[in-house]
């Protein structure tokens, strides 16, 4: 084992605010949740929203859950604050909020369980769907699911499954023979028999499970089991095994208490390459309030696949040394930050593992952050590194438009855009049979590297003006054409798709975003299409914070297909679920069958917590 070193999701938009607000709550007298609330959260979330739109009101509070928002406080974008309270004032807040009783999750169901668990069939196998973008190059492009594009306009929607208790549906699923994982941000995975909705097992994490799902065949004690991987919000990585939901092994990949497994991992030969992200810190940088800020560093671990063990893991930036000693008596380090918000790339032709980088937190200016990162497979050395946009630092407690202070010790003279990437490279061969890596940024811009050349730019498409708000979750491509959703959040145009001559960098089409599937009164109502896209030959499906699911003729751009998700679905499992924003992981083809999960509600799309599933007829 070694380790490398190199010489998005907002929280709230009055987070410094609420930042010290949870400062006052370790220590403060008040037992009642609803004085806590007045004394430190009330001059944001009443006083404040009435000033600043931006501003999630107490009323939006209380539609969470609470179990969403002890969540928050737990491990997600608030854990930092959510450490300095006491488990009963996390819980107590947590309901005090939402009116409800924070509960546990329960493992089985009333209705739609399996009679039985037999062995996984594994007859489709070939047409399944495993990890983020398919296939370790990220591809996104199913050629072998089971659908063709004539067969899209038929689809009409089988099954849909209640993901319990959460209003932010963000998981993909993974299909394996007869089998379909998911994650949720509750901390459960479930096993799901992918034809009928009904569920085999589920599994209980540590912590929210934001990312996609890998599955494979390893070794264990001279055994042959299939086990699925994945990471949670505590940046813990396990292996369980496939057929039985019993664990095989876990790993905790960084203890730094920001660190979250955003990006989903990626399984290739016998190992698991894990990113990670540091979002509670950068949403509060320069001013963490439990610790000396800023720390965290983006990171790439090799786990074996069979063991957990780690093999290496390298680091996007140096040790972040000691910069200047506050009035507060902590001191401020950097650099910081340069999360890896996607699944790694492998290009097993030149034994490379790629990434895509995000912004800094604080400085000084590092040639990794916005950057498109080349790594030896085999050790995690770096090969080359290719910077897209330099000195992009940026924290939500620098930015005024989240409440931040940009005169606080730490924070940049020139505050950078927060145009980092979220979205996986694509490794792609092109007509002539040449690679290439193709990236889209939340800038407005896809690119084109060169593998060959050490990552050297080709072209770069504007398809947007660009949006630090929300993410750009990912691209596709057919080996023709590169295709890119506008994603511009708060903007005249945010919406629409482009398909772009691969070689060339020349635009083929572009489409417009179709019409409103949701009332634009209505909060997270937005023609944005972040979400990452799927292609099958002849066919792209894309989704949409206006609720919406829709599938795109690769020649002309046509729309040919299209399907709202607005609405409540009588499931499987018999728990109420409703649709919302489709975001995120978007649209998966396996088994002659479309899934997609549909609620990505988050801060800036509506929420919701259904998994639907569509074949054709809904036969």
């Amino acid at each position: 084992m070694h380790q490398h070193n190199l010489t998005k999701r907002y929280l709230y938009p009055c987070f410094p605010l609420i930042l010290l607000a949870w400062l006052n709550f370790a220590s403060a007298q008040e037992t009642d949740p609803g004085e806590i609330f007045d004394a430190n959260c009330a001059a944001c979330h009443v006083t404040g929203a009435e000033q600043d739109e931006k501003i999630p009101p107490l009323s939006e509070l209380q539609t969470k859950t609470a179990n969403a928002i002890l969540r928050s406080l737990t491990d997600g974008a608030m854990r930092l604050q959510g450490n300095a309270l006491t488990n009963e004032q996390r819980m107590g807040i947590a309901e005090y909020l939402s009116g409800g009783m924070v509960i546990n999750q329960p493992i089985t169901f009333e209705t739609g369980m399996c009679p039985d668990i037999p062995a996984i069939d594994d007859a489709n196998i070939d047409r399944g769907w495993s990890g983020w973008g398919l296939d370790e190059k990220n591809s996104r492009y199913q050629t072998n699911g089971g659908l063709t594009a004539a067969d899209i306009p038929r689809l009409n929607l089988k099954w849909a499954f209640a993901i319990p208790d959460i209003s932010q549906a963000r998981s993909a699923p993974a299909i394996y023979g007869d089998r379909l994982f998911m994650g949720s941000l509750e901390g459960v995975v479930f096993s799901l028999n992918a034809s009928t909705g009904c569920t085999y097992w589920s599994f209980k994490t540590e912590a929210g499970v934001r990312g996609a799902i890998s599955v494979a065949d390893i070794d264990v004690a001279g055994t042959t089991r299939t086990a699925i991987f994945f990471t949670d919000q505590q940046a813990n990585a396990y292996a369980v095994d496939a057929e039985t939901g019993e664990e095989i092994w876990r790993h905790k990949v960084d203890d730094h208490p920001a660190a979250l497994g955003t990006g989903s991992l990626t399984y290739y030969e016998g190992v698991l390459y894990i990113p990670l992200s540091g979002l509670p810190e950068e949403s509060s940088a320069p001013q963490a309030p439990t610790y000396d800020c800023c720390t965290f560093r983006g990171s790439v671990t090799a786990l074996d696949a069979t063991t957990g063990e780690q093999r290496w893991q390298t680091f996007m930036l140096p040790d972040p040394q000691p910069v200047q000693e506050l009035e507060n008596g902590k001191t401020l380090y950097g650099p910081a930050g340069v999360g890896i918000w996607n699944s790694p790339t492998i290009d097993a032709k030149r034994g490379l593992l790629y990434v895509t980088t995000g912004n800094a937190y604080v400085g000084p200016k590092m040639e990794t952050s916005n950057a498109v990162v080349a790594l030896d497979v085999a050790n995690g050395d770096y090969v080359w590194v290719n910077q897209v946009l330099p000195g992009d630092i940026w924290s939500g407690g620098c930015f005024p438009g989240l409440g931040g202070d940009p005169d606080t010790p730490g924070c940049p003279e020139d505050l950078g855009p927060d145009f980092d990437f979220s979205a996986s490279p694509v490794l792609v061969t092109g007509p002539d049979g040449k690679d290439i890596i193709v990236a889209t940024q939340k800038s407005g811009e896809g690119h084109a590297f060169d593998p060959d050349n050490n990552g050297e730019k080709l072209w770069t498409y504007r398809w947007g003006v660009g949006a630090a708000a929300g993410g750009v979750y990912g691209t596709t491509s057919d080996g023709e054409k590169a295709y890119f959703a506008v994603a511009d959040f708060g903007t005249e145009a945010p919406g629409g798709l482009h398909a772009v001559d691969l070689q060339s960098g020349e635009r083929v089409w572009f489409t417009p975003p179709g019409d409103l599937f949701c009332n634009p009164a209505v909060m997270g109502c937005s023609p944005v299409m972040s979400g990452a896209l799927t292609a099958i030959p002849g066919a792209i499906v894309a989704g949409s914070a206006d609720g919406g699911l829709r599938a795109y003729t690769t020649d002309t751009g046509d729309m040919i297909w299209s399907y709202n998700t607005n609405r409540d679905f009588d499931t499987v499992n018999g728990l109420p679920a409703t649709g919302g924003s489709v975001d995120g992981p978007a649209a998966i083809v396996a088994n002659g069958m479309l899934y997609v999960s549909s609620g990505n509600g988050g801060f800036f799309g509506m929420p919701g917590n259904v998994l639907l599933a569509f074949s054709i007829n809904g036969e």
